[in-house]
């Protein structure tokens, strides 16, 4: 920059900061006269304005707000009633973030504001400014000019939008946060809908519920197509209504009402999201091998049969990267380990599958425990399991039984369980874990909205469970529950091979539900038990992308859905190959089910031993020749998959892709159909930046339409069309319907660029 330009910036810069900063009507702590200037590498901008400012604290009575610089371009707000917050309270940032300023800062501030004060605060691209004790957030675009976000919401006669509700027998309180929107305006994330009618991807006019139950992982953050993303980091229960006028938060019970807030560029999420993974954590690379083909059922229930479909893999020269050994494999629930009688040597089963297929084996664990397992007596006389105010700790029942929880919340229990783990399986070579039914107790242990798995209870006929865990209540803290079990399983990986687990991991374990901040364990979520239908099929993309939205791409289905696919029927096959190709462009391919045939049960008393097949194999002659060409295709896709996880660790950017992410700025179209929740675009998908699927979703379907968006100028710069991946046929630049022959073996998949560089591995 010149010696003139550089001293007229200087002076624009400092008569902005005169015209925006310093109403207050109080005497700051340390008040500065100027923004300062600095020059950084940031995403999206080569010059960043650092904070001028340590932090703002309003005090308004009894109510106390801290706002402060948190990572590039955001804030973090908190607020508290009667005292300040703790600084200890749960929490999924880290601290400090991974790229920006901010953290390690407590409640520092150097700007004091009185009731009805004025102040502002600046970091980056990001303005928080209070006018009379309301709190507005304002985007600088490059002009100088700002640009309101949102602010608190008010109007004539309205709430407060800072709104606390005291129950006085407690220090905690519920609180209600309202903020502006505008009634066109589009918000994206909240964490994963439930199976199986929500097709939505824009939430507004929706309210969710912040309470996880199976398939329902549901999280406190979004993001507008103005240009910001908020999130709230609070594990509690309570809801997102996404209003006309107005977006409400609302918590059950909290100690503090904590908050961020950051902005990008209209359009530009993938900055968002590599602004907001700064500061909640990023996903560490997965190993090679679960890149590739996961095979899995409801259930294998015996140690031959593992062996056996291992051989079949072997002998048919089909890859697979994973096998899966589902629930009761256990003898009694809580025991954490395998029945001996059914699986006499875990160690030389898991070297022979190894031997034959080079693939890894993954078992279930489930969080409940009953009282004839050999690991109750022991976590009930330690405290480890989670209780109840009842006192009965008694939450739920499956198989006949009354079964409590282990209480992972607590550092004592996680060591416990993993000490179990480690001693009953990854000594013996299963190293993988599948972190089922553990989404808390907001049902039951199951993880249902309802108890007893619906099975009528004649002994003891218990309510559902007022439950209560080592960092809190059901109300204020259960949905951090799956998050603090992943971490069970992520501190024994760490402890065991002595890696940070930052950046990679070797293994992987596998979880129903988790909270903001799970992506930075060596994990994956899955959408939990959908039913075996075309329309779950394509509803499942939308789940999949906003759930990626909200930072969670680590991500998986159960591939030919969880329940009522019958192997035997034409249209069981033809549904589960259609919804195995869409597997193929996931960030993982798993498949899974409880599948019906005509079989008979099996010789035996062991629960849900379900004899019904799931491999490639068992959906007759012509369609395994299908679903071997799709398994092959997804192997020659792993450089492309694997280099994708590698963005997502070091910046990320989101791998399976809303079509809103990459065009709503040079397309109106996609802009306009995902506002209206179009199916056209809704029902499609990019994985990665150079790959566009769209699956089938209709029974007997022989074409499809798809909807090409228009390419941004940049892609048409680099010489980007659009091209069929089956038969090379460029379809040029978008903004076009055309219509494509989808045959069982080929579902609709249009490229960028060269094919060659895709199966390289470029990006």
């Amino acid at each position: 920059m010149g010696h003139g330009v550089e001293e007229g910036m200087q002076e624009i810069l400092t008569s902005f900061a005169n015209m925006l900063f310093f109403k207050w009507q109080a005497k700051p702590v340390v008040a500065a006269t100027a923004l300062v200037f600095a020059s950084t590498a940031t995403s999206g901008a080569s010059e960043y304005f650092r904070p001028n400012s340590t932090g703002i604290k309003l005090q308004n009575g009894y109510e106390r707000v801290y706002i402060q610089p948190f990572g590039n371009h955001g804030m973090r707000v908190r607020a508290s009633i009667l005292r300040d917050p703790t600084g200890r309270e749960l929490s999924a940032f880290l601290d400090s973030p991974l790229e920006g300023p901010g953290g390690n800062s407590g409640l520092n501030h150097d700007i004091e504001v009185p009731f009805l004060g004025s102040a502002a605060i600046r970091n980056g691209n990001l303005v928080a400014s209070i006018d009379t004790g309301v709190l507005s957030f304002f985007r600088v675009e490059p002009n100088g000019s700002r640009s309101l976000l949102t602010k608190e919401y008010t109007d004539t006669k309205a709430f407060a939008p800072r709104y606390y509700t005291q129950d006085f027998r407690a220090s905690s309180f519920q609180s209600q946060f309202d903020f502006a929107s505008d009634p066109d305006e589009q918000f994206f994330g909240a964490g994963q809908q439930a199976c199986c009618i929500d097709n939505t991807v824009n939430k507004k006019g929706q309210v969710v519920d912040l309470i996880n139950y199976n398939s329902h992982v549901t999280l406190p953050v979004y993001m507008s197509n103005k240009g910001y993303l908020h999130y709230f980091n609070m594990p509690s229960q309570g809801r997102l209504e996404f209003g006309t006028y107005r977006t409400r938060h609302v918590s059950d019970e909290a100690t503090v009402v904590d908050y961020y807030i950051t902005t990008a560029s209209p359009g530009d999420y993938d900055s968002l999201q590599q602004q907001f993974t700064a500061v909640t954590g990023r996903q560490p690379t997965p190993p090679d091998f679960i890149l590739g083909y996961q095979q899995s059922k409801l259930r294998y229930f015996n140690e031959t049969q593992v062996l056996d479909i291992a051989q079949m893999f072997h002998d048919t020269q089909v890859n697979v990267s994973m096998i899966v050994i589902d629930f009761f494999a256990w003898k009694f629930q809580g025991d954490w380990s395998f029945n001996p009688e059914f699986w006499p040597d875990p160690a030389g089963m898991a070297a022979k599958v190894k031997a034959l297929t080079g693939a890894e084996l993954m078992v279930s664990l489930w969080p409940s425990m009953e009282d004839l397992s050999v690991n109750y007596l022991p976590t009930q006389e330690q405290g480890l399991l989670a209780t109840t105010r009842d006192g009965t700790g008694i939450s739920d029942s499956f198989a006949g039984v009354y079964t409590r929880l282990i209480d992972s919340t607590n550092p004592a229990a996680r060591e416990f369980l993993w000490k179990r783990l480690n001693e009953s399986y990854y000594s013996k070579g299963i190293q993988n874990f599948w972190i089922d039914q553990a989404d808390g107790k907001f049902g039951g242990t199951l993880g249902e909205a309802f108890e007893n798995n619906g099975q009528p209870i004649i002994n003891i006929p218990y309510p559902r469970a007022a439950s209560q865990y080592f960092i809190g209540t059901q109300e204020a803290a259960g949905k951090m529950y799956p998050w603090f079990h992943q971490q069970a399983i992520n501190e024994g990986f760490a402890n065991l091979t002595g890696e940070d687990l930052k950046t990679e991991c070797e293994h992987m374990s596998l979880t129903r539900s988790t909270f903001v901040g799970g992506q930075r364990f060596c994990s994956y979520l899955w959408s939990g038990d959908t039913e075996s239908r075309f329309d779950v099929l394509l509803q499942q993309i939308t789940a999949g992308v906003s759930v990626a939205a909200s930072g969670i791409s680590s991500w998986t289905l159960d591939i030919g859905g969880f329940d009522g696919l019958n192997v035997d029927t034409d249209e069981g096959r033809e549904l589960f190959v259609r919804w195995l190709s869409m597997g193929v462009f996931l960030p993982y391919m798993r498949v899974h089910g409880s599948r019906s045939c005509n079989l008979p049960p099996p010789n035996t008393t062991q629960s849900n031993a379900n004899p019904c097949p799931n491999e490639p194999w068992s959906y007759g002659e012509a369609n395994f020749i299908i679903i071997k060409k799709y398994i092959a295709l997804r192997y020659q896709l792993r450089p492309y998959v694997k280099e994708l996880f590698k963005m997502l660790q070091q910046t990320g950017k989101t791998i399976m892709r809303p079509l809103y992410y990459d065009f709503s700025v040079s397309d109106p179209t996609v802009a306009k159909g995902t506002g209206a929740n179009d199916p056209t675009i809704v029902h499609q998908f990019m994985m990665g930046p150079r790959l566009l699927i769209a699956p089938v979703g209709e029974l007997g379907a022989k074409t499809k339409e798809v909807y090409l968006p228009i390419l941004s100028d940049e892609q048409k710069g680099q010489g980007f069309t659009w091209t069929h991946w089956w038969t090379e046929k460029d379809f040029g630049a978008g903004g076009r319907t055309v219509s494509v022959a989808a045959p069982l073996d080929e579902i609709p998949v249009f490229y960028l660029g060269s094919k060659n560089d895709i199966l390289n591995g470029e990006v």
